[in-house]
């Protein structure tokens, strides 16, 4: 190709400031062709979002002693430390392979109760009645195999899915233990007291005149403690009554 036509005297070069001259060069040995604009754009194969790092760097359980060494995965383990990880949720398009994906619960998800008062299939809505499954979660990180315990609220139809294959273990409430009344305390006070406490010396001193002078003996004795509920088992009965 005759570049002849391009020239130009060296006065001109030396007179340009650096940006006519990478114009002028441009213009002139990169730009002659239809085309040849596409070498000036920027390659953004190796771009990433967040998003992308995160999955990345993800990983489902984040152990005590795992300290993220590069800023990728301190970005993962910060977007997993705001996730909650009282309850999964569960694809279960799969679930005829036996073949189950998990994460953990958005803060989206737990405010509308997805997951907890509605089914933790993602495709699912149902919300009435739920049952707790307990499941051994079997995954591959890394290029290792590695297991989780997880809880999922389901429901009837999909608690079978989860079944499909092999029964999982459900969650069910305690059964709610009879509580000790005080009717059953005032009925048998002897029986919950010991031999030699208030209750047998007032027996014994009750036919004695008033003046003996011994009265004072009565309230003298020992007197042992009665077993109370202490306010934390109040409590947990409290909460059992409510669940239940």
């Amino acid at each position: 190709m005759d570049m002849s036509k391009y020239s130009f005297p060296r006065s001109n070069y030396l007179s340009w400031n650096p940006y006519e001259l990478h114009k002028h060069l441009i213009n002139t040995y990169v730009l002659n062709r239809k085309g040849n604009t596409a070498l000036l754009r920027r390659d953004n194969s190796k771009d990433k979002r967040d998003i992308d790092i995160i999955r990345e760097n993800h990983k489902f359980v984040w152990e005590d002693d795992d300290i993220p060494s590069t800023w990728e995965e301190r970005l993962a383990k910060k977007y997993y430390d705001k996730l909650f990880k009282e309850f999964c949720i569960t694809d279960m398009s799969k679930y005829k392979e036996n073949k189950f994906a998990m994460r953990w619960q958005t803060e989206q998800e737990l405010v509308t109760g997805k997951g907890q008062f509605v089914c933790a299939n993602k495709a699912c809505s149902e919300n009435e009645s739920l049952r707790t499954w307990e499941v051994n979660f079997a995954y591959k990180e890394d290029g290792e195999r590695k297991n989780a315990l997880v809880k999922l609220r389901l429901c009837s139809s999909c608690s079978k899915k989860l079944n499909y294959a092999h029964k999982k273990t459900e969650i069910k409430r305690p059964k709610r233990k009879n509580k000790l009344t005080n009717d059953k305390i005032l009925s048998s006070p002897i029986e919950n007291i010991s031999e030699g406490t208030v209750v047998e010396n007032i027996q014994k001193k009750s036919d004695e005149p008033k003046d003996s002078g011994e009265g004072e003996e009565i309230w003298k004795a020992p007197l042992e403690d009665v077993e109370e509920i202490s306010r934390e088992e109040e409590f947990e009965k409290y909460l059992e009554h409510l669940l239940l």
